[in-house]
């Protein structure tokens, strides 16, 4: 494929609805084998996003590729090769989940029903009932299958667990694991953040349209200044000593809690001649991180 594997490569891409902001100079490559997750609140960008690499919109700047192909100019062809489950997604309300099915599947000019099959089996799929009679998180099971069904080479899927439960979240994700071993890329908008720092290998930050970092979590720990911080908790003690880089200090009956980005060696060399009765010493969730980002 070349471009070092790359899937998705965008260039300065920007979205303007007349004088309203949807993205600004985006830059974001996804390669071949990634789970990458896309995070922001909503209205950071994230639905914009994926309608211009779909060829639902055209940018007002900049330039989107998929596989390869200008998402602008040969959406078509791109469509073959990826699947794509929206964050709303409609379908007409007469038919049967069956039906519906196989309409996203004769769309693809593809015979799918082993594998639509597997998958309704999968996520407790009653195909006989008609759309209209389904719940939200039914409806969203619907959309996936019609997404997965056709083996695509890249899902796109924008906000994919809303309404779903959790043990149905954790079907999908186990599908999805699956599907990437095999070689499927995964590009997955959320901004529930647990399940990005559960099943994403790589991930970038949107905020008011634009990209503000990208990486692996651990880069993007890095990016947030010299050193990696650190949450600290330290039980039995009243004061904490005068250190630099302590953040986000809280006190409870136990101790002390406070988020530590500098120099560790310092840190332990003042904690060891400062009494308490238990330390507790961890990396920041991926939580924190997009918080100090988005504060």
């Amino acid at each position: 494929m070349g471009k070092e594997n790359l899937v998705i490569e965008t260039k300065a891409l920007t979205k303007y609805y007349g004088k309203s902001r949807g993205i600004i100079d985006s830059n974001l490559k996804v390669k071949e084998g990634d789970i990458f997750g896309f995070i922001g609140p909503n209205g950071a960008g994230k639905s914009t996003t994926i309608r211009l690499l779909l060829g639902m919109i055209h940018p007002t700047s900049g330039s989107a590729e998929i596989l390869g192909m200008d998402c602008a100019r040969q959406t078509t062809k791109i469509m073959k090769r990826v699947g794509y489950m929206p964050s709303e997604a409609q379908f007409y309300g007469q038919l049967r989940v069956d039906q519906v099915i196989k309409l996203a599947a004769d769309l693809h000019s593809m015979d799918c029903s082993e594998n639509a099959k597997h998958l309704c089996e999968r996520f407790q799929i009653d195909t006989n009932k008609k759309i209209e009679d389904l719940s939200l998180g039914n409806r969203r099971k619907i959309s996936m299958v019609c997404a997965m069904q056709h083996e695509p080479e890249l899902l796109i899927l924008d906000e994919p667990t809303s309404g779903l439960d959790p043990l149905m979240q954790k079907e999908f994700f186990g599908e999805l694991k699956e599907r990437n071993a095999k070689g499927t890329t995964i590009f997955l908008s959320s901004h529930v953040l647990p399940e990005i720092q559960n099943y994403c290998n790589q991930a970038a930050i949107i905020k008011e349209g634009k990209i503000i970092t990208s990486g692996n979590v651990e880069e993007i720990a890095k990016a947030n200044g010299k050193h990696s911080a650190k949450r600290v908790t330290l039980k039995g003690i009243e004061k904490l000593p005068d250190l630099k880089g302590v953040h986000k200090l809280e006190r409870t009956e136990e101790g002390i809690t406070f988020l530590y980005r500098g120099d560790l060696q310092e840190l332990l060399k003042t904690l060891s001649i400062t009494p308490f009765t238990d330390i507790t010493m961890t990396d920041l969730s991926l939580e924190e991180i997009f918080m100090h980002f988005y504060e």
